[in-house]
């Protein structure tokens, strides 16, 4: 069993001098010669360097995590030093200020499309091997796995994108792509074309763990299929007009558990182990497929994830130069707060703030969001307090602190380069993701008792994962208690309240917001009620059928030989 690693030095820039740009992607010729595409040492290189690219072009600014554009939901605070330290990511916050002009809009667009280019030029040089190239086959699938998660991350940030899905384009066929030519269904419909393609050659399992299987084809098209359920194809709006029945059957026929025990995948035993750096946890059974990292593997400083690099919290003498960014919101907080049955509060609002003295919690809080009073990854070295060790703001964005992306000062997995970087994997794809989208498919069918039912393996787990927790009741009062749902009541909402604990600061919430049409309700609602805790929410509002996705960005536009249309909102 091997781990692949996405993306050396020599990987990263082995095919860049075959590249030009446009509008400032690196873009292929398309002037392979014939000596090339026969060599099949060439070929793995050219499948290499597109995996690599999804690692090499992002960074700390723009993270394809997207934990940079989660802030505009309800789970965290920008953070940082203050509204001014990243202020384009402050606009996208509060929803105000933001311009078509902004550096970050633009940068997250040419990063992906550069993605997208080194895939389409593995897939042009797959396509022009002979069927003596064995992995011919297997190798395709992977690219087209790869273009379909590259277009699926523009598509959820940008909405109107242009598909860069047909084989050998020249440069002219680039500039002349057009934005709007698909409708929003449509658009979705490319992506799951590619999917399938890759779901019938991808094999069950994979000796380098890097590459999707089977399964990870599976999860990604449930859910692309559950983003096109939710019909937004009114041009003139970003509104959810119907949900698609024969859409939510295919999450249910590709969330069907045999694809996934065939692979070997399940939950594990404790949540935490989720997010873990230590070698005998990554890759681990509920890792479907993830961004690969490593250290101690001879290049400088090792192949680390620096893409969270500003989210370490500035501990003086031990994180010099931590940057305190994407901190948990107090409305998190006080979503995992439970009531004597152990069951969530579904409507956060109209509540007081959790006390951790006082209430109940999910466990997974704890292991989510580090909270004043206890320790910070789980370390009584570092004990948090309302300081501003534990806020550069001086407690403008609050003191908590993630954990899910971070990792132990006093081990060996914190790196210190121009940022601060660890080689925990990123887990792009993991089953209880699956299991959320095949409840939340159920139960908009109809099929309360069996969305409940996938619901409670998770509240089940949750309960299981006290691990690192051991002494929290004793030593800092934590009042842990969660259940399972004694009934089928409500089951919905349900769903929706345990994908926001389960998967908490995983970048998913704004777009689920956005995908069950309650960005617009749910935000503005938040910053009413978070101003008192974040005075910068004062000035905030989420205008509906424009906030809920990004700008196209000016630079774009401009050079698109007017092929593009900017979204609708008044930009």
């Amino acid at each position: 069993m091997h781990k692949i690693v996405l993306c050396t030095l020599s990987l990263c820039t082995l095919f860049m001098a075959s590249c030009n740009s446009f509008l400032d992607h690196d873009v292929p010729q398309g002037t392979l010669n014939e000596e090339q595409v026969s060599d099949p040492q060439y070929i793995d290189n050219l499948v290499i360097s597109a995996y690599a690219v999804f690692i090499s072009a992002e960074d700390i600014n723009s993270s394809f995590s997207m934990w940079n554009f989660d802030v505009r939901s309800d789970d965290a605070y920008k953070g940082g030093n203050g509204t001014s330290d990243g202020d384009v990511f402050h606009q996208l916050e509060i929803s105000q200020g933001i311009l078509t002009t902004n550096w970050n809009i633009n940068d997250m667009w040419v990063r992906l499309y550069n993605c997208l280019s080194r895939v389409n030029a593995a897939i042009d040089g797959l396509n022009r091997m002979d069927e003596s190239y064995k992995m011919k086959s297997q190798r395709l699938g992977e690219m087209y796995f790869l273009r379909a998660y590259g277009h699926f991350l523009l598509k959820r940030l940008y909405k109107n994108i242009p598909f860069a899905v047909q084989p050998n384009m020249s440069q002219e066929d680039y500039n002349n792509l057009s934005n709007t030519a698909y409708t929003n269904d449509a658009g979705w419909g490319l992506i799951i074309a590619d999917l399938q393609e890759a779901y019938k050659s991808l094999p069950v399992t994979q000796e380098d763990k890097g590459r999707p299987t089977k399964a990870a084809a599976a999860a990604l098209m449930a859910k692309t299929y559950l983003y096109k359920a939710y019909r937004q194809d009114n041009p003139a709006s970003h509104q959810v007009t119907s949900i698609d029945a024969d859409d939510l059957r295919k999450v249910i026929e590709y969330t069907e558990p045999g694809i996934y025990t065939a692979g070997g995948y399940g939950l594990e035993t404790d949540f935490h182990n989720n997010f873990r750096p230590e070698p005998q946890y990554e890759n681990g059974v509920e890792s479907i497929w993830a961004m690969q990292y490593s250290m101690n593997d001879g290049t400088k400083n090792g192949n680390l994830n620096w893409s969270y690099g500003l989210i370490v919290p500035n501990i003086p003498g031990v994180t010099d130069g931590g940057c305190d960014f994407y901190k948990p919101s107090q409305n998190l907080v006080n979503a995992f707060h439970t009531d004597d049955a152990g069951l969530p509060l579904i409507d956060t609002y109209n509540n007081k703030d959790f006390n951790a003295a006082t209430d109940n919690a999910d466990p997974r809080l704890w292991l989510t969001v580090g909270i004043p009073g206890f320790p910070y990854m789980f370390n009584p070295n570092y004990m948090m307090a309302k300081t501003q060790t534990w806020s550069r703001s001086n407690g403008l964005y609050g003191y908590n602190v993630t954990l899910k992306h971070n990792v132990d000062p006093d081990g060996e997995y914190l790196i210190k380069g121009a940022w601060w970087g660890n080689p925990m994997n990123r887990i792009v794809l993991r089953y209880a993701d699956v299991l959320l989208m095949r409840a939340e498919a159920q139960a908009l069918l109809g099929n309360d008792g069996e969305a409940i039912a996938l619901v409670n393996q998770l509240r089940t787990r949750a309960a299981q994962s006290t691990g690192m927790l051991n002494g929290y009741d004793v030593n800092y009062g934590a009042k842990m208690r969660v259940m399972p749902y004694p009934d089928n009541a409500d089951a919905l909402a349900r769903v929706k309240m345990e994908r926001r604990l389960e998967l908490a600061l995983e970048s998913e919430r704004f777009f689920d917001l956005v995908r069950w049409g309650e960005a617009e309700k749910v935000i503005n609602r938040y910053y009413a009620e978070e101003a008192d805790n974040c005075a910068i929410y004062s000035a905030a509002h989420f205008t509906a059928d424009k906030n809920e996705y990004l700008p196209i960005p000016f630079e774009q536009i401009a050079a698109s030989n007017g092929h593009y249309t900017q979204n609708i909102g008044g930009w």
